[in-house]
């Protein structure tokens, strides 16, 4: 049972969303991040990443910098480049890139529900992030960034999104990366209603992009509860800002994988090795895998398809996985990559960035790519359902949403 609830928004006004609308904050690196933000006074990222207002020596993890975060939003909520919705309600958001559509329901969700496992994970968390978005939610009282969830189809809430997308929209822009984003709000009461009780007939939620910042906005609420000792359960603390979307209108991109090198081996000798559990041909073009069980290889100026053996499959939700079937029987015992998280020799590159990249990263500082079919929805919701976790980097989810159109105010 699930406790998806409307709520009160800060949100851009009309003439300025496209300015302040702005990626998550973990897509740059700091020197990205600081060279974003010039002459973008309104960015959103200049409250989501505060050190882009001080010199580059500035500790970024400092007390300082989660002050003017704090400084910068409740500015902008009080000057009217944010506007308070005058009621609860929900929100439509819909992305458009390359023409395909994924539309989903802006709300806030239980805090217990994280605990209980209503809202499921597939991923670990690291302590040193949360701990960022931790000091960031709390210093400014407000969650900025919202968690990306999936939920499997509701013919009722498809119905009601439909409905109020054929009415005007409140915001629609096209951000510089070409991605469209358009919000609907629903406010008619009846419609409200309909939702909620949808989602309370749910008994899952899947967490699909965002780990860090659940974990960190749940860990804030536990730390208010311990603050004001009386509470209710219906406070704002209680609840953290998501984007809901139903399992039919995701896609997941392929997240690829470029290694340093072959651990002494010659590309022969490597291939010899390899041979053993997949079957190598070689391809006269660059190569993405187009079902499951399937990897491309790029290797010394050739792209070969790598075919699975069988009897090495498994159907195990975790250990099935493509990428757990390249770690544990190419990287880890070949290679000699015990651990991706943290191996040196090892990097990811988000299917988003194309082929190209691959080729690229090995004709300059790596040895070999390897180019994966997409882990599915189903597949991450079969591991989350069997309370086990996915390896590091399996899900690249595209296109990204937005920070800054949507406070929610703890």
């Amino acid at each position: 049972m699930a406790t998806i609830n409307p709520f009160s928004a800060f949100r851009p006004n009309n003439d300025i969303v496209r300015e302040v609308a702005a990626l998550p904050y973990d897509v740059y690196n700091r020197a990205e991040a600081k060279e974003f933000v010039k002459d973008k006074p309104h960015t959103f990222l200049r409250i989501d990443r505060p050190e882009t207002n001080f010199d580059d020596d500035f500790n970024m993890y400092s007390q300082e910098a989660y002050d003017k975060a704090s400084e910068l939003l409740h500015t902008a909520m009080s000057d009217g480049t944010y506007i308070q919705e005058s009621k609860p309600v929900y929100y439509i958001y819909e992305l458009i890139m390359d023409g395909r559509s994924q539309t989903g329901i802006v709300a806030t969700v239980s805090v217990d529900d994280y605990i209980s496992g209503t809202i499921m994970k597939h991923e670990n968390t690291l302590a040193a992030k949360e701990q960022d978005r931790i000091n960031h939610i709390y210093n400014c009282s407000a969650q900025t960034g919202p968690i990306f969830l999936a939920y499997r189809d509701r013919d009722k809430i498809n119905a009601i999104v439909d409905k109020v997308k054929a009415l005007p929209k409140t915001y629609g822009f096209v951000a510089d990366d070409g991605i469209t984003h358009n919000v609907w709000v629903i406010e008619d009461a009846q419609d409200i209603e309909v939702i909620r009780a949808e989602f309370n007939a749910e008994d899952k939620i899947y967490i699909a992009d965002g780990h860090h910042r659940a974990a960190s906005a749940v860990k804030v609420g536990l730390k208010k509860r311990e603050e004001n000792p009386g509470y209710t359960g219906d406070e704002e603390f209680n609840f953290f800002l998501s984007v809901l979307f139903p399992e039919s209108e995701l896609k997941i991109l392929p997240y690829n994988r470029v290694v340093k090198d072959l651990k002494g081996m010659s590309e022969d000798e490597f291939i010899a090795a390899i041979s053993k559990v997949c079957d190598v041909k070689a391809v006269d073009a660059a190569y993405q895998p187009e079902e499951k069980g399937l990897v491309g290889m790029y290797l010394g100026n050739t792209w070969y398809e790598l075919k699975i053996h069988d009897d090495i499959k498994t159907d195990d939700p975790v250990e099935g996985l493509d990428v757990s079937l390249l770690q544990n029987y190419i990287l880890k015992p070949i290679l000699g990559i015990d651990d991706p998280r943290t191996d040196k020799r090892i990097e990811f590159v988000g299917g988003i960035r194309g082929l190209g990249e691959l080729e690229r990263r090995v004709n300059s500082d790596m040895t070999v790519a390897f180019s994966m079919y997409p882990t599915s929805i189903e597949e991450l919701f079969g591991v989350a359902d069997a309370g086990l976790l996915m390896p590091p980097k399996s899900t690249w989810f595209e296109p990204k949403l937005r920070s800054g159109i949507f406070i929610h105010e703890i």
